[in-house]
Parts: structure tokens; sequence; C-alpha cells
């Protein structure tokens, strides 16, 4: 398991240990989605374009089909979910279809 992705892409979380791993430094934004999620889809170039754009963020999507568990201990009702970390931290969450700009402030805010 590796979670080495080309630069600017999501990582695509592969196990509970990774998103642990992964969200416990630094700026991160994880996605939670299910690839029969309507506005899943229509958020995803969004999620893509801040991750190819934002270096020092890393951003993570996880399928709650298949991480019910991760889904569920944070929350997520609805989907698409956004969740930000900062340090180890839930910073924030947003809910639904989300504007570029609206994503761009909070990453903003945690810098």
């Amino acid at each position: 398991m590796s979670s080495q992705t080309p630069a600017g892409e999501p990582i695509h979380v592969e196990s509970e240990e990774q998103f642990r791993e992964l969200t416990s430094e630094g700026i991160v934004l994880v996605d939670y989605y299910a690839d029969w999620c309507g506005p899943c889809k229509m958020l995803e170039p969004t999620v893509k374009e801040l991750a190819a754009e934002e270096e020092d963020l890393t951003v993570l999507k996880v399928d709650v089909d298949q991480f019910q568990g991760l889904a569920s201990e944070a929350g997520v009702r609805g989907i698409p979910a956004l969740q930000f970390f900062e340090g180890g931290e839930e910073a924030e969450r947003l809910v639904g279809v989300q504007e570029k700009s609206d994503l761009l402030r909070v990453v903003e805010s945690l810098r």
C-alpha cells in the first residue's frame, strides 16, 4: 500500500491506518464520496483543481461505501462531505457541492 500519487492528485484512501497517518499533520482536505453519488461527481473537478493548485494541501478521497467506519466516526450523514484538518484536528466541515472559492477561503484561513 502506497500513499504516493502523482503530484497534485488527490490520494484515494486505502486503509484506516493510512487515513490517520495522512490527517495527522499539515492542512488536509478529506472528500467523503461514493461512486453512485451525482453531487459527488459534480464536486470532483473542483477537488482535483484544488489538489493540483495548492501544493501545501493534502487532498484525500474516502469512499464511504468502502470505509463506512471512517465516515461514521467523522459523523458524515450526507455526501459529498468535506472535512478540513489542521495539525491532526478537524478545523472545518462543509456538506454538499461547494464553489472553489469557498474551499480556498477555508484553506487560506488555516494557513
